[in-house]
């Protein structure tokens, strides 16, 4: 029996949403509509390839690339997700990515050619700068690396080549701040495009393209998955990019996101609001102790007063300062900064000693060996990288656990 005078189509078919939906419910709702069986949670479809319903129906959607025909090019769970992401980033579309470090490879394949330029962020994640700096560069795109901060270095370094501007905000790990409507002003001025990299804030804290950037940037195996679960990736923005660029180059050169993984994240995204929030609360406290700490030297956390970009930061990210801090511990030579940085994180119990971030359990780690570890000393020290640096990606343990756990290094230094 019908109940209501709704068809049962009409019931099922939740994916058309009404307009002017908030946030967090299109954090929860937007997805593809639900089979004919009308599950809640969304499907998780693991196949390779598509039945189609005959050879002309076929052929068409090959050559137009619409609806399912294989798994390489698209997935009914890895759109649901695609899907969300986008709603939540105010962009026309979305493409995921096996990983975040692939959503940048597909972005220079589909955008760049031999002769281009880039300007970059130097501070931005050291594999970042070794895929523009040595892997690109083998291909004939040159990039020129500058100061997160300086929108004069970056005006400096366009070229009439210059294709695209690349920032990471707030950056990994010194939680650098760039300003992203200045450098969108700068990149369009010059007729090129933005990226920002926003792992770190995610859509809840942070909208890029609001503010003027042209594409957004994920590593979902961040804060969208939550959990440090699986691997995963993503490129927000208007769909003469995310289609007509991006969708070829996918097809062919297949860094496609897995149905399970896309499940995974989509399932994140419910509850990356509240995640989000509680471990910026946490990580605020954290900070705040650590600055206090005579072992401590300083601590780099966009949410605190002491932060070059404070203001900026809190008028970008929503108020909140995100969940991954930094800190140098006080120490002599680098030998010495390094043995220092090594006991503190050695010494913990609670914290996972890991190069992760964005999970639930609270992670420590050294990046001048560890994320940054592949750089050179120089890129490093170019970076702010020192030996006595220590990251912290603040879960959601009790506060006082996580900093009794620092405390157990950090009041033993001699």
């Amino acid at each position: 029996m019908n109940e209501g005078g709704d068809s049962e189509a009409a019931r099922i078919a939740r994916a058309r949403l009404p307009d002017g939906l908030r946030p967090e419910t299109l954090a929860v709702r937007t997805a593809l509509a639900p089979s004919q069986h009308g599950e809640n949670s969304e499907g998780l479809f693991l196949t390779s390839t598509y039945v189609q319903p005959d050879a002309q129906t076929s052929a068409r959607r090959f050559e137009r690339m619409e609806d399912f025909t294989y798994a390489r090019t698209s997935n009914p769970t890895v759109r649901s997700l695609e899907q969300r992401l986008a709603a939540m980033e105010g962009a026309e579309g979305c493409v995921a990515t096996a990983t975040g470090m692939s959503a940048i490879l597909l972005m220079i394949m589909g955008l760049l050619k031999a002769g281009d330029h880039v300007v970059c962020s130097r501070s931005v994640f050291g594999s970042t700068v070794s895929l523009f700096a040595k892997e690109f560069s083998k291909f004939g795109v040159e990039t020129s690396f500058v100061s997160q901060t300086e929108i004069a270095e970056w005006r400096a370094a366009l070229r009439p080549s210059t294709r695209l501007l690349f920032a990471e905000t707030p950056t990994n790990p010194l939680t650098d701040v760039c300003d992203i409507r200045a450098l969108a002003d700068l990149a369009h001025d010059a007729g090129a495009l933005l990226t920002v990299d926003n792992t770190f804030c995610s859509p809840v804290l942070q909208r890029p393209l609001a503010l003027g950037a042209d594409l957004v940037m994920h590593a979902g195996t961040k804060y969208l998955d939550g959990q440090g679960r699986v691997m995963a990736g993503a490129l927000c923005g208007p769909n003469r990019l995310i289609v007509d660029v991006f969708g070829p180059t996918l097809r062919t050169a297949g860094m496609t996101l897995a149905p399970f993984n896309a499940w995974v994240v989509l399932k994140g995204l419910e509850t990356l609001r509240l995640r989000m929030k509680a471990q910026s609360d946490a990580a605020l406290q954290v900070a705040h102790w650590l600055e206090r700490h005579p072992a401590v030297s300083r601590v780099y956390y966009p949410a605190l007063a002491s932060h070059p970009q404070h203001e900026l930061a809190m008028a970008q990210q929503s108020g909140q300062g995100g969940a991954v801090l930094s800190f140098d511990v006080k120490a002599g030579s680098p030998e010495r900064a390094r043995a220092a940085a090594f006991h503190v994180i050695d010494s913990t119990r609670v914290l996972s000693i890991a190069t992760n971030l964005g999970d639930t359990k609270s992670i420590i780690t050294h990046p001048a060996t560890t994320s940054h570890g592949r750089l050179t000393e120089a890129q490093r020290q170019a970076s702010g990288i020192g030996q006595g640096l220590v990251r912290l990606a603040v879960g959601l343990e009790h506060v006082d656990d996580i900093t009794d756990d620092l405390q157990r290094g950090l009041g033993s230094l001699s």
